[in-house]
């Protein structure tokens, strides 16, 4: 190979993102769907109150977790690897969920805070 190629080649490489190299395989829909469902998790607790329900609710989620991490060992082929992460997805919807319905039976409000910009109307 001419040094130019190697030259080439290398610059090629260097605009790989890092992430895409890192990763094993390509990342199935259920992957996707989950990596999205674990940006909706709460980060903090429903009207800032720390109560039984929020600590029901990070156990929840640490199970979800280790499940995941148990089923994705013990995946045999492609299938069982989408079955972990549509099962992982499932579980942290349904703990969100429930999450909120139990605070929002107490009084505490759940909902988004949007911030509009002024379109000069």
């Amino acid at each position: 190979m001419t040094r130019s190629k190697i030259l080439a080649a290398a610059a090629l490489i260097a605009m790989i993102p890092a992430a895409a190299i890192a990763q094993e395989g390509p990342v199935s829909y259920e992957e996707q769907l989950a990596q999205v469902e674990t940006q909706l998790v709460y980060q903090a607790p429903i009207a800032g109150v720390e109560n039984d329900y929020w600590f029901n609710y990070q156990t929840d989620l640490a199970e979800a977790r280790k499940e995941l991490t148990k089923d994705l060992r013990g995946a045999s082929d492609a299938e069982d690897n989408r079955d972990a992460w549509e099962e992982y997805r499932a579980e942290l919807a349904d703990a969100r969920g429930d999450y909120a319905k139990e605070m929002a039976e107490k009084g505490y409000p759940v909902g988004e805070v949007r911030v509009l910009t002024d379109n000069g109307r």
